[in-house]
């Protein structure tokens, strides 16, 4: 703490964690002939058993040892080397009567740890040695080394029969692998071998590494035993259980199984399809993998990402009113449906998860409010310290005694002021400073600091005592709250005159009342039975009173004297410290008139704190009433006594101001704060004390006894010693004095601890003192007070806090929780305490968890940048002097040094995030990680806390890392999309399927499609799960997509480039990336969408170029060869050229080009081509239409057997397709909707009527064939007369009535369009009955023949039920017309009749 440590800290602490390269390696035996265990042992000498010249000398012997503790020179002036401000470590004695402890070399197994979770080896590093750690468990069971089983009888001879087997079990472990830790040899190179040298070295080195752990671990125990800086915090953040490698991989296996359908779950489709969704993109990610095993994700961030994702999904389904649940409840649906898949159905498989290992249900407790038990426990495993190895420590430093550690601290606190003023006076042993004017008030901050922790220590309550509260002592100006650096004495009390008496204690010191030391006792008896009471009748009523004289009495319940037991309690509050207690038997008067009962007995006690009595019998003075008998009563008495009460007994005493005369008085040791203790003397039936002498300045030790002053109940001196004064005290026993001593040692807060005289144990002393000196001697034994009695100034806290630091956090990144860094709330109260208490400087302190923390994320640990960032403001606003509290402070080189290296290489590793934000971040976990990345970089790139950065200087830099993450996403896509090529084309190998070569272009568009579908999906990951973390910086993330999509546009065009003209394989590529982009919102007419549109533009201009020419050609060379088949709705060549018409349309349409004016010149040239080449088909249509009327004979005239060939009714219908057609294929979407369709519609219609007036022309001249036929019968013909002879009745009527039937059939099923069909019935009726009426017309003067009668008569009534039945209304069949001819006939009929 007061030296440059910039040289000694660069790699301090820095591996721990490490495992260990080799675990077998053999340890180098110590029994080597040719060297002298004995000298070797010799040059090992403990510093702190040996004067500097001694130790200095040891260690030049042993030139070849690593390991080198300087300590502090007493002797200033000694000439013997330069001495440093500090040691590191102690070394262990070397006396051949002491046995070291066993000290595992790397991870030690403990048995009894609560604690059972596999840690990696955690060595804690020096600054001189490398780190090394090794298995314990080929080291641990190796063989004693002969002179230690020689040492070990020795030593097991002095310890009686009942620590026989804890001495057996110690001894067991005192070697590592044969090596006594204060044994360790310096090997010759001479003898040995460079193997041997080495391994002796890795041996030294860690026993090093031991020793300083030891070291730490006893600071960190005064720590948890005694806190008085800091509280464990209850509301930390709650930390989650994190997942590991194991548990993701059965996670992986149930959702398959689901897939599968290897489970009972049910569910329906959407849900599946969601949770294969989630299956394939998130369980399977690699990023998701190694998420995990950074130890980053926890089950909720698995439950999170399946919850948004399916949130989305429902949330975009339109609302259905039918449906009577609603989309809330279908999500809480699916969830439980997804927790019963992530916990897995088999329950047999679910107890024995839900079964946690101890290990892990003692972690739990990591994360609440942990007990002292559990912190030490937790401490052994982070330093690997065994559970014997805290046994000792505990017993000896002795941890449950609050009174020590209060007393430790004071002594620390005292020898920390000492050392600030020694700075003061010696500045070349500071640190080095920024600036030069530093140097005082680093003094000040160091003394204002210890100032503090004076202040908090006396903050601690002190029971007990009076109620009334009294000033306390005067300090002395060299401790004053303020640092004053005046004054010489270092003490922690002051010189006050501290001696008084009963006459002048008033005079003396008005800071310090009698009053002050009025103690409050609580006296409890009970009175249980009395015996002796035979005489009196067993009837008669007796009763027991108690009390504690000037107090109140207490009365027991009645009971009768035949059996006079009770169970009666009574408790005294007093202030006296030697009070009287009196007890009274009283038997009932049974007469009227008598007033007092009559007494029994009575007695009377005097105790004193420490008197404490169960089931005594104690006899009764008898009083008159009383017979002979003996009278004996039976209690229980016990005095508590408060806390502020440290000792108390009868000692003697003789003083110079104070106690004069050599008397037997009552003292006790009164505490009235921290810093202020009282040795007073009682007198019986007093509260306040006679005289009283405060401790300030004293110094206690023990001392020899004088003879003149013996006495039989005086045997052992001890004496209280100040300049100018001595005062003597002597007990009765010695484990009396050993107790008055150490609670004096503890409030004098003198740095020499007393030792007591050599003596032989009495073998009449108290069991319980037996085993306080025997722990006290197997510690010293076993080395371990040579951690205890250490002096805490004299170490380099920084460099041990740097390790202790490190162990834990390896320790808290391998627990099972999803910690991040983020250190237990014990863990951070136990450093807290440790950095205040031992004067850890805060930078310092931050900057060494910054570097760990770099340390461990480059190592692949997940690390909350909020945690690197809380670090860094608070080293910021140290190193740049801008504190929040507005305090000036100093600031060290070597905190300025760390900083800046610390800040660049901060900068990097951001620089790395951000660039690589989708790995380091997979799907925006942990949540809210990239966002707080983000502001830490903001803050990194800042000059310093008073100065941010500019907003174009962060927008650049952040510019330039997402530019090199587009560069690196677009790599790592392409990659892996190269690799999913591969496995295909390897499973198709296989399966010996044939697909396109590698080389074949077909193979590249295929390959391109999927790298734009990988690329696609992972902008849109980004989307969904960095675009809020890059709001402030949505334009970069524009630009990033934008360079991401044009190193694809690189590929792109390449591929392209290669494709054969004739080839259209790339358009699905556009319609993908078209329809990705034109959704886009920043993207939509971006760079790349622009790039894409110039592209691909040509190649649809020379598609739809072809097109046109092939469906021209299809035309031409079709209806040549077409047959007229009915297809359909036409021929097939109708139909081939209306779907390629229709598919070009929709497949131009479907491009969604991003271009408006050139989509709109593309529709209106492919409505123009569609009506071009249904003009062009319909013409030739016509042509062949008119091709096949003629060849039924138009003009000469038709039979009447003739039928209408099937031909031409497919024409009509290919002309009646290609008019319901032309809207969808020729109308315009925008502008003038019928700018083409009208034409070509008035076209077809001009077509149809022509059709259908070829049509009915040819069926009218079947009826013109018959009449003809019919006219040769007409009156006054030739031959009339001779066609008579044949005597016809219709046969005429009846052939064409039939050929009007079988028409109108052919009609109505070959043509498809049944209102044309209907018109052509309509015309065809319409002229057929024009046609009649003509014709009977020109016979109106003459009479019809029969025969012509008849048939006329059957054509007219069947042609008008057959053209009724197909549908021509009554008004067309019942015309005038029709009305006129039937008139006629019915007229010809009545004539004929006549005849």
């Amino acid at each position: 703490m007061l030296h440059d440590s910039s040289d000694d800290d660069e790699n301090g602490g820095a591996d721990i964690g490490q495992r260990t390269a080799s675990q077998n390696r053999p340890v180098a035996p110590l029994n080597r002939s040719g060297i002298n265990n004995k000298s070797v042992n010799a040059n090992i000498v403990s510093p702190l058993t040996s004067t500097k010249s001694e130790h200095s000398s040891s260690i030049s012997k042993n030139s070849s040892s690593n390991y080198y503790s300087p300590q502090i020179n007493p002797h200033p002036s000694s000439t013997s080397s330069s001495t440093p401000t500090h040691r590191q470590l102690p070394k262990l004695p070397t006396n051949s009567n002491r046995i070291s402890p066993s000290l595992s070399i790397g991870s030690s197994t403990n048995t009894n740890n609560l604690y059972d979770i596999p840690q990696p080896s955690t060595i804690i590093q020096t600054d001189s040695t490398s780190l090394k750690s090794d298995d314990s468990s080929n080291i641990s069971d190796g063989h004693l080394h002969p002179s230690q089983q020689h040492q070990q009888q020795q030593q097991s001879s002095i310890y009686n029969q009942d620590n026989k087997k804890v001495n057996q079990q110690e001894s067991i472990s005192r070697s590592v692998g044969g090596i006594s830790i204060d044994r360790v040899p310096s090997p010759s190179t001479s003898l040995i071998s460079d193997n041997e040298r080495e391994e002796t070295e890795r041996v030294e080195r860690e026993l090093e590494l031991k020793r300083k752990r030891l070291q730490i671990y006893v600071f960190v125990c005064r720590c948890i035993s005694c806190p008085f800086n800091s509280k464990q915090s209850s509301d930390m953040a709650r930390k989650y259980l994190k997942i590991n490698l194991s548990q993701y991989n059965l996670t992986k296996e149930r959702f398959l199984a689901f897939l599968n359908g290897k489970t009972h779950i049910e569910a329906d489709e959407a849900f599946i399809n969601a949770v294969r969704s989630y299956y394939e993109v998130f369980l399977k990610s690699e990023r998701v993998g190694k998420l995990v095993q950074s130890g980053g994700s926890c089950s909720d961030d698995f439950r999170d990402v399946f919850r948004i994702n399916i949130e989305k999904r429902v949330r975009s389904l339109p609302d259905i009113d039918s449906l009577k649940i609603s989309k809330d409840t279908v999500l809480a649906l699916w969830m439980s449906k997804f927790d019963a898949i992530y916990r897995g159905q088999d329950q047999d498989q679910d107890n024995a998860n839900s079964r946690i290992s101890k290990s892990s249900y003692m972690s739990t407790s990591a994360e609440l409010i942990m007990s002292k038990e559990q912190l030490y426990d937790m401490f052994q495993n982070i330093l690997s310290i065994k559970k014997f190895e805290h046994q000792m420590i505990f017993n000896s430093a002795q941890l449950d005694n609050n009174d020590e550690q209060a007393a430790t601290i004071r002594r620390e606190l005292d020898g920390r002021m000492k050392q600030a003023e020694s700075l003061q006076r010696q500045r070349g042993l500071m640190p080095k400073f920024i600036h030069k004017e530093m140097d005082s008030l680093y003094v000040d901050e160091l003394k204002k600091s210890i100032n503090d922790l004076m202040s908090n220590l006396e903050s601690l309550p002190v029971r007990g005592g009076s109620e009334q509260k009294f000033l306390r002592s005067k300090r002395s100006n060299s401790h004053n709250r303020h640092g004053s650096s005046s004054g010489s004495s270092s003490l922690l009390y002051s010189s006050n005159k501290s001696l008084y008496n009963e006459s002048n204690f008033e005079d003396n010191d008005a800071g310090l009342s009698k009053l002050a030391f009025v103690l409050n006792f609580n006296v409890n008896i009970t009175c249980k039975e009395v015996r002796g009471l035979k005489s009196i009748p067993t009837n008669r009523i007796v009763y027991c009173t108690m009390e504690v004289e000037g107090g109140e009495k207490y009365r027991t319940e009645h009971a009768e004297a035949g059996k006079p037991v009770w169970e009666s309690l009574a408790e005294f509050p007093t202030n006296q410290i030697l009070p009287i207690v009196k007890v009274k038997l009283f038997m009932e008067n049974p007469g009227l008139l008598s007033l007092d009962d009559n007494k029994l007995g009575k007695l009377s006690l005097q105790i004193d704190p420490t008197f404490n009595k169960t089931n005594w019998w104690i006899d009764m003075i008898k009083c008159k009433y009383t017979s002979n008998e003996q009278l004996k009563v039976k209690l229980d008495v016990r005095m508590e006594k408060p806390q502020n009460l440290k000792m108390c007994g009868w000692c003697y005493a003789r003083g110079k101001n104070v106690w004069k005369t050599w008397k037997r008085r009552y003292y006790a040791l009164v505490q009235v704060s921290q810093y202020c203790f009282a040795t007073c003397s009682y007198r019986e039936r007093k509260s306040e004390p006679t005289e009283m002498m405060p401790l300030e300045g004293y110094t206690v030790d023990y001392a020899e006894p004088d003879n003149g002053l013996i006495m039989h109940d005086g045997k052992y001196f001890f004496k209280a010693v100040r300049e100018g004064d001595v005062v003597t005290f002597a007990t009765n026993e010695e484990n009396e004095r050993h107790s008055w001593v150490q609670a004096l040692y503890r409030a004098t807060g003198q740095s020499h601890k007393p030792t007591p005289p050599t003596t032989q144990i009495n073998k009449s002393n108290s069991t319980s003192g037996q085993k306080d000196l025997l722990d006290s001697d197997r510690s010293k034994n076993l080395g371990f007070d040579e951690y205890i009695q250490s002096d805490p100034c004299k170490f380099d806290h920084h460099d041990l806090f740097k390790a202790l630091q490190t162990a834990t956090l390896d320790f808290r990144l391998n627990d099972p929780y999803c910690s991040l860094g983020w250190l237990s709330p014990g863990q951070s109260y136990v450093l807290e305490e440790y950095c205040s208490r031992y004067g850890v400087r805060g930078c310092l302190r931050h900057l060494y968890y910054l570097n760990d923390l770099l340390d461990r994320a480059e190592q692949g640990f997940m690390i909350d940048p909020q945690l690197l960032h809380y670090s860094y403001v608070f080293c910021t606003s140290h190193v740049s002097g801008n504190r929040p509290d507005n305090n000036v402070s100093t600031i060290t080189m070597e905190e300025r040094d760390r900083f800046s290296e610390i800040k660049e290489r901060l900068k990097q590793f951001l620089e790395n995030q951000v660039t690589n934000f989708r790995f380091s971040f997979p799907f925006g976990r942990p949540e809210g990680a990239l966002k707080a990345t983000l502001s830490l970089l903001e803050r990194v790139l800042s000059k310093d806390i008073a100065t941010p950065i500019s907003r174009d200087d962060i927008r650049n830099f952040i510019r330039k890392c997402l530019e090199n993450a587009a560069y690196t996403n677009y790599t790592r896509v392409s990659d892996q999309a190269k690799i999913e090529g591969e496995r295909e084309m390897q499973q198709q190998n296989d399966n010996e399927m044939v697909y396109n070569r590698d080389d074949s272009p077909r193979k590249k568009i295929d390959d391109l499609i999927h790298l734009a579908e990988l690329c696609i999906e992972l902008l849109q990951q980004d989307s969904e799960h960095y675009q809020e973390a890059f709001k402030q910086y949505n334009d970069l993330l524009i630009e990033h997509e934008e360079i991401f999509w044009s190193l694809f546009a690189v590929d792109m065009e390449h591929v392209i480039d290669q494709q054969p003209i004739e080839s259209w394989d790339s358009f699905p590529l556009f319609q993908l990336l078209n329809d990705y982009l034109r959704q886009h919102d920043t993207l939509s007419n971006g760079r790349f969408h622009q790039q894409l549109r110039d592209t691909f533009a040509p190649l649809v201009i020379r598609y739809v170029d072809l097109m046109e020419s092939c469906i021209a050609q299809s035309i031409h060379k079709g209806f040549e060869k077409e047959n007229w088949k009915s297809k359909t709705r036409g021929c097939a060549t109708s139909e081939d050229m209306l779907w390629k018409l229709d598919a070009l349309q929709c497949f131009i349409r479907d491009l969604h080009w991003p271009d408006a004016i050139f989509a709109e010149h593309l529709e209106k040239r492919l409505k123009q081509m569609a009506s071009d080449m249904i003009e062009a088909c319909g013409k030739r249509v016509c042509r062949h239409f008119e091709n096949w009327i003629k060849k039924g004979g138009l003009i000469g005239g038709t039979s009447s057997d003739y039928l209408l060939p099937s031909e031409c009714c497919v024409m009509v219908n290919v002309i009646l397709d290609c008019k319901a057609q032309a809207l969808k294929l020729c109308a315009l979407h925008s502008g003038d909707l019928h700018q083409y369709h009208t034409r070509i519609d008035e076209y077809l219609e001009k077509i149809l009527s022509d059709m259908s007036k070829s049509l009915i022309q040819k069926l009218v001249s079947v009826l013109d064939s018959v009449f003809k036929k019919l006219s040769r019968y007409d009156e006054g013909s030739f031959f009339a007369q001779i066609l008579s002879l044949t005597k016809p009745i219709n046969e005429d009527g009846q052939s064409y009535v039939s050929c009007v039937n079988a028409n109108l059939e052919q009609l109505r099923q070959r043509i498809s369009d049944e209102i044309f069909t209907l018109n052509i019935f309509e015309e065809w009726y319409r002229q057929q009955t024009h046609f009649i009426f003509i014709w009977l017309g020109e016979r109106a003067e003459i009479s019809l023949h029969p025969y012509q009668l008849a048939c006329l008569l059957l054509i007219l009534k069947k042609t008008h039920g057959s053209f009724e039945l197909q549908g021509v209304q009554d008004k067309d069949l019942n015309s005038q017309a029709y009305s006129s001819i039937m008139q006629r006939l019915h007229f010809e009929e009545t004539a004929n009749a006549v005849k």
